[in-house]
Parts: structure tokens; C-alpha cells; sequence
């Protein structure tokens, strides 16, 4: 029988019957933007290796090994969820393909090696926020969502470390910060390769920003079509549900 933790709850994961997931509104429960970076990043189907970057509580691993057989490794800085993630892949029964390591993603090369893994992903902190007075009250989600212990520099040069050359890389961001990610990643050799703007619904700005980058790749970029994530009477668009409810 699955622990739970403090104020843990146990979640299915989408519409999946059968994969659940351990959260905490305190602490960490996934939100759109993993959902639609782990649909819109390339993996590999049979065989490989995916790198999550700031993994949180796995949920982008998780969802990503509905689609491969490659393995997938997740890094995460926050203990307690670091803690999280290993008990969602025990829960999910995927300890073969699955590993969790609690530690900085700055650090990871002598646990991981460098420029060996075909895919990396990440979802990581958006928010430059400086002043401390404009962080989280909770630790949790400040650590989560503000360049507190990683700075989006940080990220595409841990990305490029670990990518092998030719291998890709898949971010999702907020549209705001496109320009520091593409000029970060031709800085650290990644060339951009795919992007795609995501709508809350038509008629309103972009609120997220999907892209993908191949680790010494030629310049050529592909801007796919728009995501727009409700219609106009805030019920799911038809590509929305194609994601949200795991239609892969």
C-alpha cells in the first residue's frame, strides 16, 4: 500500500486508469505545462535515453514512459520531492525504466556523465524575480517557479552537457523569455528546431511557449501551428483534449 506523506494526495494521472500519481498542494502538483511538454517533445520509441531536468514529483517522466521503452532518468533539487518521484515510479511499478536522483542539475556530471542521453526535457523555473519580496510564500513553490537555485542559463547549459551531439533538447517556458532561450541556445550549440505558442483561447495572448532545440543542428525553424486550450465557451478545444486526456 502506497505512504502518503503530510498533506499528499493520490491522483490518477489524466484520464489514465491505470497510472496514479502522489501530489501535494503544498508542495508540488503538476499543471498543464508538463502535460503539454511531455506531449510535444520527440522521444525515441524502443530504446534510448530521456534526462527530465527539474522532474519535480515525475510527472513528465511518468507521462513520457507511456510513450517509449527508452530509459528515463529524472533529476530533481528538492528533497521532499525528489522523495516524491521515487515513490510515484515504485507506485506506477516502473523501477526498470524509471530512475530518480535527488541533486542539482548544475552537478550531475559525475552521476550522469556528459553529452550520452538522446532526449532531454525540462520544465524549470520561469521567473527571474530577484527580490525576495516577490517570491512564494511557500518554499516549495518558490524553489519551483523562481531562478532560485537555477538560472535559465544554467538549465540550457546543463541541457547541452548532457545531450548528445545530434540528440534533442524540449523546453517549455513562457513566451516572454523566447529570445533569452534562443539566443542561450545557439550560445551553448543547441539550434532551434521546433517552437510552438500555446493560447489560453483565441483572441488572447500567448501564455506558453513550447520549443525544441538539436544539439549541433543546422538552422532551420519549423513554428507549428497554435495551441489553443479552451474554446471561446471554456470547454476543452478538440487538439486540447487530444493532449490533456492522453489521446497519444
Amino acid at each position: 500500500m502506497t505512504q502518503l506523506h503530510d498533506d499528499e494526495r493520490l491522483d490518477y494521472l489524466l484520464a489514465e486508469e491505470t497510472m496514479q500519481i502522489i501530489q501535494s498542494p503544498s508542495a508540488f502538483s503538476f499543471s498543464l505545462d508538463a502535460v503539454l511538454l511531455a506531449h510535444f517533445a520527440y522521444v525515441p520509441i524502443k530504446r534510448g535515453s530521456i534526462l527530465d531536468l527539474c522532474t519535480g514529483n515525475g510527472v513528465i517522466p511518468l507521462l513520457l514512459s507511456r510513450r517509449t521503452h527508452a530509459q528515463i532518468t529524472g533529476v530533481e533539487i528538492q528533497a521532499r520531492l525528489a522523495d516524491m518521484a521515487k515513490r510515484n515510479v515504485q507506485l506506477n511499478k516502473l523501477e526498470e525504466q524509471i530512475t530518480m536522483v535527488h541533486g542539482d542539475l548544475k552537478d550531475m556530471q559525475p552521476v550522469l556523465g556528459q553529452s550520452n542521453v538522446d532526449v532531454v526535457t525540462c520544465n524549470p523555473p520561469y521567473f527571474r524575480t530577484p527580490a525576495k519580496t516577490e517570491h512564494n510564500k511557500n518554499d516549495y513553490l518558490t524553489i519551483a517557479r523562481h531562478e532560485v537555485f537555477c538560472t535559465l542559463e544554467d538549465v540550457v547549459k546543463a541541457c547541452k552537457l548532457h545531450v548528445r551531439p545530434g540528440g534533442k533538447v524540449a523546453m517549455v517556458h513562457r513566451p516572454g523569455r523566447l529570445i533569452d532561450i534562443i539566443a542561450l541556445f545557439r550560445k551553448y550549440k543547441l539550434e532551434p528546431k521546433r517552437m510552438q505558442l500555446v493560447y489560453p483561447k483565441m483572441g488572447k495572448e500567448a501564455n506558453m511557449l513550447l520549443i525544441e532545440g538539436i544539439r549541433d543542428g543546422k538552422a532551420d525553424l519549423t513554428i507549428l501551428p497554435p495551441l489553443y486550450i479552451y474554446n471561446q465557451d471554456n470547454t476543452y478545444t478538440k487538439e486540447a483534449e487530444e493532449v490533456i486526456y492522453g489521446r497519444v
